[in-house]
């Protein structure tokens, strides 16, 4: 009937799963809604094993300043138990998925022979997630504690290795780079903003503005993890932000980094030669109707 369940028929499978983007995540549910999704539950739980792993191993002493080399016995860890620690999130009856999603979440890491960490990395952590969409562990009205909730623990914990292991920026474009590990949490933390009562983006190169704020807003999280770890004027080591604070409105920034990320991330070689393609995220071409 017109309009009625047979409609879904006739939609090609793949524009089903995906979604008009709506203004609904500077609304963040209240805490409650996310506690009913237990795989979230057991995503924090795995991230917070990694978290407690580098407090386990210690950097060591070392000539140079960059890379500890603590952080490749670390990784080890990572390397033996991905496996057993996907297995706590994915219920036994999709066991025979576990090998595939495990690799994306040991490549989300870094990278143990080079010490470092970036934009590739952090999309392997989307892949994971996807993987676990997928499957059917994550569910798309997650999708607000996905990126809330687990998204944001995995961010805590990649800036705890960097920090901790000082660890080398992979493939960064340097000072012409938007940042040098990450991206996404721009991307989502700008969505956030879009139509914030007072918070404009030229007040993300406030300091008041950041730290009364950052605890709330993924964005601004992000630009005080850059000051903190880095010296001297925002406008010199940041100069791709702070021409970002300039752009009038979230929404314009948002679509803005969007573009970029397309261009900057997923179109960029040495960023994609690394990422691996199985059987839920095949490389094959899109089917066209």
């Amino acid at each position: 009937g017109a309009g009625g369940e047979d409609s879904l028929e006739d939609t090609p499978p793949a524009t089903q799963n995906f979604i008009i983007p709506k203004k609904e995540i500077h609304t963040v549910p209240d805490m409650g809604k996310w506690k009913r999704s237990q795989a979230i539950e057991k995503l924090v739980t795995l991230l917070n094993t990694l978290d407690r792993w580098i407090d386990e191993t210690p950097p060591v002493d070392q000539p140079s300043r960059f890379g500890n080399k603590a952080y490749r016995t670390w990784y080890a860890k990572l390397d033996q138990e991905a496996e057993n620690l996907v297995a706590t999130v994915v219920p036994t009856h999709l066991a025979a998925a576990v090998p595939e999603v495990s690799v994306y979440l040991k490549e989300s890491v870094g990278n143990s022979t080079r010490i470092d960490y970036g934009t590739g990395h952090e999309a392997a952590f989307a892949a994971f997630l996807c993987c676990l969409c997928k499957i059917g562990v994550l569910r798309v009205d997650d999708q607000i504690a996905i990126v809330f909730k687990v998204f944001s623990r995995y961010l805590e914990v990649m800036r705890k290795l960097q920090k901790t292991y000082r660890m080398e920026p992979a493939g960064s474009q340097g000072v012409w780079g938007l940042d040098d590990f990450q991206f996404l949490p721009f991307i989502w933390g700008s969505s956030q903003l879009i139509d914030h009562p007072h918070l404009e983006p030229r007040h993300f190169v406030d300091e008041k503005a950041v730290n009364e704020n950052h605890e709330d807003y993924m964005f601004l999280e992000c630009i005080l993890f850059i000051t903190e770890m880095k010296t001297g004027p925002f406008a010199e080591h940041s100069n791709q932000l702070w021409n970002i604070s300039a752009v009038p409105s979230w929404s314009k920034v948002n679509q803005g980094l969007i573009r970029m990320y397309k261009a900057e991330c997923l179109e960029k070689f040495p960023v994609i030669q690394h990422f691996k393609f199985g059987s839920l995220l095949p490389i094959h071409p899109v089917a066209s109707c």
